[in-house]
């Protein structure tokens, strides 16, 4: 029997799930307070604790810290930077900056602003321009910013752009185009290298902890490793749409069968994210207020109360029923907000089967609060969406989608089972 802890150390909690990866059993799990203002292992080492089991292998994932912040530079807005903005989002990041065509000086300092983690470098389809990339590679030579670099450009200037980058001590790394065609979207290799260069470059510059061990564990960010889950579970379910309320942002990813009918330019990635950075029940509760009133829906004073009590004190924990109600109506506007909004960036969302739910103040509600969030989401009329006709409803209470894309690279067959089994696809 081999046993592995897969941990998610979040912004707030770290969650930490225990899997038999022979059987694809989910044997246990556990939570702690994450420790980020001393070191994030005391809550990693905690969670382990409150395992009581036996732990083989540990595989984390992180948000903490902020997460992933990318920036991404590409050449024309609607078509190149728009596939990297797609791509950062598959990747698991937050993208804090997008910009078009030839860096100036006021676009640096735009870019420097936005405190990236990593920058994404797009631009030109293969045989097509090249002087935009090969510009944009030596502004991005000659900053102070010294953040990575993935190249995910024209094919002919890639080679020429990675070696100014890499002339001038800045960290790049070099993939395939995410765009070699008009219309023909491939995330996949940029994907991968955005995660290589955040284990390697970015985990370990947080400071969340002293030493090597941490960044050790650390394989992918959560949201890549969510979305992983999740594609996972659309293999075995159909379309799915998973919602993902936190303290800081709203996460909506769906997964959906393509039907050859989008013709957008940037092509389309049919296994989708969309990060809402005002969105959130701690430090994005005003911004919940603010988006819900912008859509006309309904947040009353007592709310807006509520949200900045939750601003000014992310680590706060309902103690009442009043408060619990908030905190229940806080997650029902924040997910109604964000898949709108997710629905409206061309993706048809009608014929997704599953619907889950995620996030602390999903697993810490009632069953009660948990459907209203969930009525809230698929009864939004109002939205200027296609609702799903006839969807399942579940939740994630248990870390699962989280764990089972940790695993689902050295364990394929037991992510599958413990993902299959948790909503229902497996006995």
């Amino acid at each position: 029997m081999s046993r592995v802890a897969c941990v998610d150390v979040g912004s707030t909690y770290t969650k930490a799930a225990l899997v038999d990866v022979d059987t694809g059993e989910l044997v246990a799990t556990a939570e702690h307070p994450t420790t980020v203002d001393t070191d994030v292992l005391h809550g990693l080492d905690a969670a382990l604790a409150a395992l009581q089991s036996t732990v083989d292998t540990v595989y984390a994932c992180s948000s903490a810290g902020g997460g992933l912040r990318l920036a991404v530079v590409g050449y024309e807005r609607l078509v190149t930077a728009e596939a990297g903005h797609r791509v950062g989002l598959t990747a698991g990041a937050r993208v804090v900056h997008t910009s078009a065509g030839p860096l100036d000086s006021p676009g640096v300092r735009e870019l420097r602003a936005a405190r990236p983690d990593v920058v994404l470098l797009v631009g030109g389809t293969d045989g097509g321009d090249a002087e935009t990339l090969l510009h944009n590679a030596r502004r991005l030579a000659g900053t102070r910013l010294r953040k990575p670099v993935v190249v995910a450009g024209n094919a002919d200037a890639t080679p020429e752009a990675l070696g100014t980058l890499a002339a001038a001590g800045v960290p790049a790394i070099a993939t395939a185009n995410v765009l070699p065609r008009i219309g023909d979207l491939r995330p996949g290799p940029a994907r991968a290298a955005i995660r290589e260069v955040f284990l390697r470059h970015v985990i370990g510059g947080k400071g969340l902890s002293r030493g090597t061990r941490f960044a050790s564990l650390v394989r992918a960010a959560t949201p890549d490793a969510v979305l992983t889950g999740v594609e996972l579970l659309a293999e075995q379910a159909g379309d799915v749409l998973v919602v993902d309320v936190g303290g800081a942002t709203t996460d909506v990813y769906s997964v959906l069968e393509p039907d050859g009918g989008n013709t957008a330019v940037a092509g389309t990635a049919w296994h989708g994210r969309t990060v809402e950075g005002d969105l959130g029940v701690r430090w994005g509760a005003p911004g919940v207020v603010s988006a819900a009133r912008a859509e006309r829906l309904p947040a009353d004073d007592a709310l807006v109360v509520a949200a900045a009590r939750r601003a000014a004190d992310p680590g706060f924990l309902p103690a009442d029923d009043a408060e619990r109600d908030a905190e229940v109506a806080l997650a029902a506007l924040a997910a109604t907000v964000a898949v709108r909004r997710h629905a409206r960036g061309a993706r048809d969302l009608a014929a997704v089967r599953l619907v889950v739910m995620s996030g602390g103040v999903l697993r810490h509600a009632t069953p009660e609060g948990r459907a209203r969030v969930l009525d809230a989401v698929l009864g939004d009329l109002a939205g200027g969406w296609a609702l799903p006709r006839s969807p399942r409803r579940a939740a994630d209470l248990r870390y699962v989608l989280a764990a089972a894309g940790l695993l689902a690279g050295p364990h394929p067959r037991a992510a599958a089972a413990v993902v299959g089994r948790a909503f229902g696809q497996l006995p």
